[in-house]
């Protein structure tokens, strides 16, 4: 399938997405202009009542055109170093969600490791990490700032970045496991065959054979540890970070600032994951195997 056979189906959904959602802007926000109009004595039309739905200072739910507006004001209209500027906190997520994303690959590749190394750690830690993702992000984070706090740490990044890494790892681990056990016992019983050792079956079969299940989990995992900032960010009452313009966009009644900085955050994300192929069409040439 080429690129336009791609494309017309996601443009088909997109342009699906779009008229939904001027229809849901266009019901929701009727209800404060015919309560205006109640309070002043007036009538309006269908086609008034549109136009006006479409330029609400805050409405209920902001159309896509002034979604847009607002997300290029604080993407293009704003200094970048400005305290009002999506990039600017966008920059303070995105540092969180690296700290995250980096501990959160070394704390799932070595569990996966020692998991399929030792029975016991299989038998032991695997049934301890799913428990552990049953537990609510949002009741989990307030609990790892207090405690963060209470032993003296002073850098926001690194709570958030415990939480991003708490969201991360797991997927990394599921992934990485799979892969590790991926080598089926003929080329297990080959390699005993040629007297290599434990470490060279794991560098010479299970780590390359492990690699397509590991640069999969990555873009799941990218993205878990972005949302683990973002929640990382509410309870803090912080002032910079996407996650701080979305609370203060809530708490000040501005729908608009909170929209925007969601699809800043849904953007970041975007450009994360592609970043992540990038990568793993990089490994995958240099270890020569095939896209």
């Amino acid at each position: 399938m080429g690129v336009k056979g791609t494309a017309l189906p996601v443009l088909s959904v997109l342009g699906i997405i779009v008229v939904v959602w001027y229809l849901g802007a266009v019901w929701l926000n009727s209800t404060w202009v015919y309560d205006q109009a109640e309070r002043a004595g007036t009538t309006v039309s269908f086609g008034e009542m549109v136009g006006q739905t479409m330029a609400q200072e805050r409405p209920l739910l902001p159309p896509p055109h002034q979604v847009a507006a607002e997300l290029w004001k604080g993407v293009a209209g704003q200094a970048v170093t400005s305290k009002r500027s999506l990039v600017y906190h966008g920059f303070v997520t995105f540092k969180g969600t690296m700290m995250g994303f980096a501990l959160g690959i070394v704390l799932g590749v070595a569990l996966a490791m020692s998991i399929v190394r030792f029975r016991v750690m299989d038998m032991s830690v695997m049934p301890w990490a799913i428990i552990s993702q049953t537990i609510p992000i949002v009741a989990l984070a307030p609990m790892i700032l207090v405690v963060a706090n209470q032993i003296g740490v002073q850098d926001r990044d690194v709570p958030k970045a415990i939480i991003a890494a708490y969201l991360s790892f797991f997927p990394v681990l599921v992934s990485m496991v799979k892969g590790l056990r991926s080598p089926d016992q003929m080329q297990l019983d080959l390699l005993r065959t040629y007297g290599a050792s434990e470490t060279q079956t794991f560098l010479k079969l299970r780590l390359p054979a492990s690699m397509p299940y590991f640069f999969a989990s990555l873009k799941v995992a990218i993205a878990a540890s972005l949302i683990g900032t973002i929640v990382g960010e509410l309870p803090t009452g912080a002032i910079e970070g996407l996650g701080a313009r979305m609370l203060i966009g809530s708490q000040f009644g501005e729908p608009l600032i909170m929209w925007a900085a969601l699809f800043a955050a849904a953007i970041l994300a975007g450009l994360l994951i592609l970043g992540v192929g990038v990568v793993e069409r990089f490994a995958r040439a240099r270890m020569g195997v095939p896209a």
